[in-house]
Formats: structure tokens, sequence, C-alpha cells
């Protein structure tokens, strides 16, 4: 995914947040560290655990790895306002101000969502015409990934806003996946043009009127289909999908293990079948899909699924380093100056 002989990045780690804190983000920060001699990392928390932590692995990556001190840790319940006004001294806060002040290229938490969106669109901004800021992720498809957005943190959204979504998804999947014209195809209940409401038809006539790649209408099986790179909706609908399927993944891992385990020819059935499920298992493990872009913003934040292990947290931290090697803040923004020129407009009456 990331080359050795490319330009250093510093990407601000949060390593006190999500389930596991400083005992998950720190190997998994040690192990890139030695995986990609370009990586330099800050790790932000409490110095004094991180230095226990640590000990003499300072000294073997001298010059690419340091500590920030931060003495507060935002809880994964915390509300998103008490973190604001509370907590300015947080792993979370000081991470993210790290990309504010040019310090660091990217921030990567596994903290508390809403807080960690909060804190991100109050130090860093939105981009300039960017009304809201989204949550990006990449789901297995047939052809490899499709980009979802938004998954949450906009329940309620104007055909505007899915037009700023489907441009940022554009950009992500163009850098992150190298599709030189991503396929965008809106969320509705049906591909037919008379389908959805209105802002889901709105947004449409916008799409239709850019030089983006828009597909129409799509469904929700085909966000697995390979035919879509980018899948646009409202945070509402993008949760409520990317719960069912995570949902119905671990069903079909279960029920999978339960009907090889079920006997002893089924288990001689399933070591016969090892390979075949060790690849089913490598394609649709959700840990090497971890890293959720909040796009939109002034900088580039990750985020990182709460419960997330050492090899999930390090695939955000892959994620963060190609988003702030990429430019796409930037590419973001000239990119959507562009299409809203030209779609957004009203054309002028004559004699007016």
């Amino acid at each position: 995914m990331l080359g050795a002989v490319n330009q250093a990045i510093t990407i601000a780690v949060d390593a006190m947040g999500g389930d596991h804190g400083s005992e998950m983000s720190v190997p998994a920060s040690l192990t890139l560290l030695g995986e990609l001699p370009e990586l330099r990392i800050i790790l932000v928390g409490p110095r004094a655990t991180l230095e226990q932590q640590l000990a003499a692995r300072l000294r073997e990556f001298d010059g690419r790895l340091s500590i920030r001190d931060a003495t507060q840790i935002v809880s994964m319940d915390e509300r998103p306002q008490d973190a604001l006004r509370k907590k300015k001294n947080s792993s979370m806060r000081v991470a993210i101000e790290l990309v504010k002040s040019a310090d660091a290229q990217a921030c990567v938490s596994a903290g508390n969502t809403g807080a960690l969106m909060a804190t991100a669109r109050f130090v860093l901004k939105t981009l300039p015409g960017v009304d809201r800021p989204a949550i990006l992720s990449r789901i297995p498809a047939q052809h490899g990934h499709t980009h979802m957005l938004d998954l949450g943190a906009n329940a309620d959204c104007t055909a505007e806003h899915l037009f700023q979504f489907a441009v940022m998804g554009a950009v992500i999947a163009a850098d992150l996946n190298g599709v030189a014209r991503p396929r965008i195809g809106l969320l509705n209940i049906g591909e037919e043009h008379t389908k959805g409401n209105e802002i889901v038809q709105q947004t449409a006539r916008y799409l239709s009127k850019s030089s983006l790649n828009y597909i129409g209408f799509v469904e929700g099986d085909d966000i697995f289909s390979g035919d879509v790179d980018v899948v646009v909706t409202d945070g509402f609908t993008g949760n409520v999908a990317l719960k069912t399927m995570e949902g119905l993944a671990r069903m079909l891992a279960q029920t999978i293990k339960d009907e090889f385990t079920r006997s002893p020819v089924r288990r001689m059935a399933s070591l016969a079948s090892y390979a075949a499920l060790s690849s089913l298992k490598v394609r649709l493990d959700p840990r090497a899909h971890n890293g959720a872009s909040m796009v939109g913003l002034a900088g580039v934040v990750v985020k990182s699924h709460g419960g997330a292990d050492e090899y999930a947290f390090a695939n955000a931290i892959r994620v963060g380093l190609l988003e702030a090697r990429k430019g796409v803040a930037t590419e973001i923004s000239k990119l959507l100056s562009k299409e809203q020129a030209l779609c957004m407009t009203e054309p002028q009456v004559e004699g007016s």
C-alpha cells in the first residue's frame, strides 16, 4: 500500500483513545515505524505512562518517535460538548492541534467518534465550500472496495450536503485507490429516476450537471457489486447500513464456524476447505479495512474503530499516512470549488 522511499510524514496518534488505549496504540505504532522508514509518529498522552511503556524503544527510533504530553483522556461515552469544554488538554485535542500547527500532517484516534468530530471541526474548521464534514469508510466489494459516506456524522442532510459528500468521496477514491474516474452512485430505494424524496432528486440533478462520473441511483445491494466506487447517502441511512453489514458479517462468520464444527465429518471438510476459508476471512476481515476518514476538514483526521486491535489500528495509521501524502484536503478544496461553480450557480435570466 505504501512505498518505503517517500517523503517523511508525521502522524499524531491519540495514544489513549479507544477501548484499549496505549496498550494497543503503542505496539501498533512501533510495528509501523519498523516497516515504514518514511513514517514519523508523535504519541500523545500522559508522558510518564508512555515512557514506561516505550522504555528503550524511543532511542531505537530516535528522531522518528516522540511523545507529546497530555494530561486528560476523553472517555468513550463522554458527551462531545463536555469534551470540548472540559478536556482542552486531552490526548485527542492535543493530537488534533498538532495537525493545526503543522507539527503533524494527520491525526489518528480510536476515541469517542462524536467528541473526535466535534473537536476536529472546532480546531481545524471545515474546508471552503464544505458545510459539514462526513465520515467515509471503505466497504469490501467485488472489485476491492466501495467508498461510502456519510456513515454517521450527519443524520439530516440537504441536497447541497450530499453533493459535497460526492465530491469528497470522488477525491478519496481517486487518491487512495487510484481510480481515475470513480463511479459515483446515490443511494436510493430504487434505481428508477422517479424514485426517492425531493432531497435525493435534487442531489441527482446537481450530480448530473457535474463533471463527476455519476452513474445514477443505486440500491443497497449495489454497494458490494463492484459496479460503483463511491456510494453517497445521509449519515442516518449510512450508519444503519454500516451496522447492518457488520452484524451480517459477524453472523456469517459464526454460522460458517458452527456448520463446519457440527460433526467430525464436517470438521474434516473444513480442513479440506482451509485455503478457501482463510482467503475469505482475509477478504472480509473488518480489521483490514479499519480507518474511517473524516473528510471535509481542513486537515487529515482518521477514526479507528474503538475496539481495534494492533493490526486494525496500524491500518488506520496507514490510511492517515496515505491521505497526508496525497494532500487529500487540498484536492477536495480544488474539486469542490470547480464543481460548485459548475452545478450550483443559478442561470442568469435575460434582461435581469
